[in-house]
């Protein structure tokens, strides 16, 4: 799709240059992002942006206007367009489905709500044994909205990749014991260690819930997925190990046989990367807390990276954030496949210009 210029982009210049470059990508499976994503050769180091598809853009809020955000999440030719706005106004590498972490939830009954400025709150939390009677299976019969909205971006993108998104089973699960966005999630880690067994009970079934969100946009032709964990920094590593990686792992586990990659990220994560890496992902997402370079020797190779400019950079002189975006493009090219992205989502008051400019300078200061 076409980029529209953006006022005063940069003159193309090259960064040190990448390995053999393979032809144009004909089809998704090819593209930059899925190459870079399995450790591949690309024409040049892929860019997007978490919450591209959001408040930043003019065209998503008269779009989104008197809209319910699960009401919009829910209908297909709304979540079509506002996944397809970046795409034509930035010419990012790649899309990303529209949806919301708590949108598996709803769908198998639990009540909730996103609220404004809030977040997702429900209504009920969970903290005893019997809540477990209110979270079922996910099946695709109850997610039909979703496979249809797959299929209509499959068809409007080409070549350009999707990518299908879920939350990862201990943010999920932090959202229904907390009843709501936490900062000390007290409740969360009491029940953790209080009850393990209720813990991994309830990891396990909302593990299902993740892993089928991730299959039904998968099945239905997303070309990569991203298992998204937002709060999973507040724990040390041998908690994330013992409370939080197996039911991340067998949440990317549901769709190992699809052979799409999978991106595993979490906000404040530069202590779990390794173990991040190990549930199951072949690519690492880096939050801005950690340059890529400490991130690749924690990682130790194995795995390529996703980042990891810092989002309120986006506010700063161009001088400044051009500097910073090289500075990342470089790093990157030690790892074994470099995805460009912020180290976390879009901030609603980003000037979509700069965006564009970012997307603009990264292509080209990585292209041969």
């Amino acid at each position: 799709m076409g980029r529209p210029d953006a006022p005063g982009r940069p003159p193309r210049v090259a960064c040190e240059d990448r390995p053999v470059t393979p032809p144009a990508a004909p089809s998704p499976r090819d593209s930059a992002l899925v190459r870079a994503a399995r450790g591949e050769a690309v024409t040049h180091t892929p860019v997007w942006f978490m919450r591209q598809a959001g408040r930043s853009l003019p065209e998503y809020r008269a779009l989104r206007e008197g809209v319910p955000m699960l009401e919009a999440c829910r209908t297909p030719d709304l979540v079509a367009e506002v996944t397809l706005q970046p795409v034509r106004r930035h010419g990012v590498d790649a899309a990303i489905f529209f949806s919301d972490i708590v949108v598996p939830l709803a769908a198998v009954g639990v009540d909730l709500d996103i609220v404004p400025g809030v977040g997702p709150v429900v209504a009920e939390p969970f903290r005893t044994r019997k809540d477990l009677d209110r979270l079922p299976e996910l099946t695709p019969d109850l997610v039909p909205d979703i496979t249809r909205a797959v299929e209509l971006l499959v068809a409007e993108l080409g070549p350009t990749p999707l990518i299908g998104f879920a939350g990862a089973p201990f943010t999920l699960a932090s959202y229904l014991v907390e009843g709501g966005p936490s900062k000390n999630h007290e409740h969360t880690k009491a029940l953790m260690h209080g009850d393990p067994t209720l813990w991994h009970d309830l990891g396990s079934r909302l593990a299902q819930i993740s892993g089928s969100f991730l299959r039904v946009q998968a099945q239905a032709g997303a070309s990569a997925v991203q298992l998204f964990d937002s709060w999973v920094g507040a724990l040390p590593r041998a908690d994330y190990e013992q409370f939080a990686q197996p039911h991340a792992a067998s949440a990317l586990a549901a769709v190992a046989d699809l052979d799409v990659p999978r991106i595993h990220f979490g906000v404040g994560t530069g202590e779990l990367l390794a173990s991040m890496g190990a549930a199951g992902a072949e690519v690492v997402g880096v939050d801005y807390r950690l340059s890529l370079t400490d991130a690749l020797a924690r990682l130790d190779g194995r795995y390529a990276v996703q980042g990891n400019l810092d989002p309120a950079l986006l506010f700063a002189p161009w001088e400044a954030l051009e500097a910073k975006v090289r500075a990342i493009v470089q790093e990157g090219l030690a790892a074994p496949g470099h995805i460009f992205n912020l180290g976390h989502g879009v901030l609603p008051a980003t000037d979509p210009d700069v965006l564009t400019r970012v997307t603009a300078l990264v292509q080209e200061c990585s292209r041969r």
